[in-house]
């Protein structure tokens, strides 16, 4: 879209009303109008803030956009539910236009693991350890109810039928986004991981990084 066109948006989800308004102040666009009642929920955007047509009264406001447009995210859980929010978080900071770092280290590795891979050599510990953590993202658990693995089937049933993406979706999602995915070097060694066993699209950095990443960014999770 160019500067001064307009786009209408039609939604299903009551919070949209809310979040529209949050996101243009965001991104530097403008919210002409928002309505709703039911199941429906419309929007009116002018993108950026350039008036082209006189019939067109923007309200009188200075747009502030943030100075630092990053987001750092320390995954430290290897919990299904606290990680599709985290992904959710992620992919929806970057659609606001920041750039986001995802740090993951010791239980969190498990989330960015392969569901397969070739025979590594390892040695007598690192497979032990490894053998103990979920492999991949599917193999996760949830935080609460799990029901001995039934709940983990049950939410993402929910999720389908609700038109919510999947954790592995959100993965590639945030990938082909652009989201910095690093996995900490000294968890991997304490976990007895090996790069290979990773997914592709994923670097590997220490706690420096994740340092530099939090001093260029205006919010930091910790999940």
């Amino acid at each position: 879209m160019k500067d001064g066109d307009i786009l209408e948006v039609t939604a299903t989800d009551l919070g949209f009303i809310r979040d529209i308004e949050s996101w243009c102040k965001n991104t530097g666009n403008s919210l002409l109008e928002k309505e709703g009642a039911g199941e429906k929920y419309k929007a009116k955007i002018l993108k950026g803030n350039k008036i082209i047509d006189e019939e067109i009264t923007l309200p009188k406001r200075d747009i502030k956009l943030p100075s630092k447009k990053e987001k750092t995210m320390i995954i430290f859980d290897g919990d299904l539910d606290k990680d599709i929010a985290s992904f959710i978080i992620a992919t929806g900071a970057q659609t606001m236009g920041n750039k986001v770092h995802m740090f993951f280290t010791l239980w969190g590795l498990s989330i960015l693991r392969k569901d397969r891979t070739e025979n590594i050599k390892k040695d007598f510990m690192s497979k032990m350890f490894s053998m103990m953590l979920p492999k991949g993202s599917k193999k996760l658990k949830l935080s609460k109810m799990n029901f001995l693995g039934m709940g983990p089937k049950m939410i993402r049933n929910i999720m389908k039928k609700k038109g919510v993406k999947s954790l592995e979706d959100l993965i590639k999602k945030a990938i082909d986004m652009g989201v910095e995915i690093t996995d900490c070097q000294m968890s991997m060694d304490i976990m007895g991981l090996k790069i290979e066993e990773l997914i592709d699209g994923v670097k590997v950095g220490g706690v420096a990084t994740m340092l530099e990443d939090n001093d260029n960014s205006n919010m930091n999770l910790f999940i």
